[in-house]
């Protein structure tokens, strides 16, 4: 296992927000954590990042204990936030030279380079961050938390506020770093996201894991729905992504 929590628990002045929290993501994996506001998503992404301690239970990430091992755990791991980490004064490269100059990287301005062009941003690499879209952003934010190579990133709602376009900009990253072996840890609020996204899926409610397993696996939880012939309409986002896409083409 890449991550393996067991029996997670964390309060704050005196809420309990992680009651005993029980799951495990295999390498290579995309993991969905699904849960409402306040659920404990982001609580339990720090605690596993080594930025929150845990009041009980245990967690290891790559097999090093986050309470015991924090640096250890460092090395292997990557944190993508709600927000994106980006300097909108530096370019898309400077960014990315300043992150590999910090984590010591051998030759930051190849490394740099080579992120730039897997990201689709080798033409904006030079422009200041700030004039990127919201969907080149996330992505340069994502290129930045894969400086080092990290064999775990955690992405905690990396969609939030992204328009249609860069909602699937996004998921085509995310899809290709999986396919590259990095196992990935997702929370997320869309569930079409998770749909479309994840491996396996786990349900946070009530401080504990309700439910686990593949989509498929989760679906047979409820009873089978009811057969209803009609006709499909088109989605507003088909629709807006639709009408996007002819007025590129042209």
């Amino acid at each position: 296992m890449a991550i393996q929590v067991e029996g997670l628990r964390k309060s704050f002045t005196g809420v309990e927000v992680l009651k005993g929290v029980d799951f495990g993501v295999r390498r290579g994996e995309i993991f969905a954590l699904l849960g409402s506001n306040g659920a404990g998503k982001t609580t339990t992404i720090k605690a596993l990042a080594t930025l929150l301690k845990a009041d009980g239970g245990t967690a290891r990430v790559c097999g090093y204990d986050v309470v015991r091992q924090p640096d250890k755990v460092r090395d292997v791991i990557s944190l993508t936030g709600q927000f994106a980490a980006v300097d909108a004064i530096l370019t898309g490269r400077e960014n990315l030279v300043m992150i590999a100059k910090l984590r010591a990287v051998a030759d930051p301005q190849k490394t740099a380079a080579s992120l730039l062009d897997r990201f689709g941003l080798t033409d904006a690499a030079d422009r200041r961050a700030g004039t990127y879209s919201g969907g080149m952003t996330r992505r340069l934010d994502i290129a930045m938390s894969l400086v080092g190579s990290p064999q775990v990133i955690f992405l905690d709602e990396p969609t939030t506020g992204l328009d249609p376009e860069g909602r699937l900009e996004v998921w085509r990253t995310v899809k290709e770093l999986a396919q590259g072996g990095t196992t990935i840890l997702l929370t997320t609020q869309y569930l079409d996201e998770a749909e479309q996204l994840a491996d396996r899926i786990a349900i946070l409610h009530g401080g504990r894991i309700i439910a686990d397993g593949t989509l498929d696996h989760l679906k047979q939880l409820f009873p089978p729905a009811k057969v209803e012939y009609v006709e499909k309409q088109p989605s507003l986002e088909e629709i807006f992504l639709a009408i996007v896409g002819e007025k590129k083409g042209q």
